[in-house]
């Protein structure tokens, strides 16, 4: 783990989460992977998720686990990051944030998909670049046969407030 991201901390099947956006994608994630490993894409319904599709993400699982492709990128995270990866795999949506940036988001990912368990990643994230405040996410694997991963229902909230606001100073 590079220096940067010592302030970022990881949870493999977090059990309890309290941020109420991650606690009610995860409960429904499990809602509907029953007595399964994962849900399949199929089974996730966005008007089910409508009042959170803001902080949801959807990747592809790229073959060998390589990177991961943005399929849906919410509009709260868009404007988190300032852009909108959709389409972009995750080397190309954080390039500029350096290679430690890369690494770190595509390992995440990919213990999520490998392993076929959830993840939690939070903590702080300055080392994205200078004004990223605390983040909670959560990266659940996706699976239409059951057994190999092929897309990652990611859920990444933030104080949203507070980057509306820095938002609206920078149009001044």
């Amino acid at each position: 783990m590079t220096e940067m991201l010592q302030r970022t901390e990881a949870e493999i099947c977090p059990t309890h989460v309290e941020q109420p956006v991650l606690a009610a994608v995860l409960d429904y994630w499990n809602a509907k992977r029953g007595t399964r490993t994962m849900p399949s894409r199929a089974d996730i319904n966005p008007l089910e998720l409508k009042e959170y599709l803001g902080w949801v993400i959807i990747l592809d699982v790229l073959p060998e686990f390589r990177d991961f492709r943005y399929r849906l990128v919410g509009t709260k995270v868009a404007r988190y990051f300032g852009a909108d990866g959709t389409g972009q795999t995750i080397e190309q949506a954080f390039r500029s944030f350096g290679p430690g940036a890369v690494k770190g988001v595509q390992a995440i990912h990919r213990k999520a998909a490998r392993d076929r368990v959830p993840m939690r990643a939070h903590g702080e994230a300055a080392w994205l670049a200078e004004g990223y405040d605390y983040f909670d996410s959560l990266y659940l694997p996706l699976s239409d046969d059951g057994e190999t991963v092929n897309m990652i229902l990611s859920v990444f909230t933030f104080d949203y407030q507070a980057v509306q606001a820095k938002s609206a100073s920078t149009l001044v």
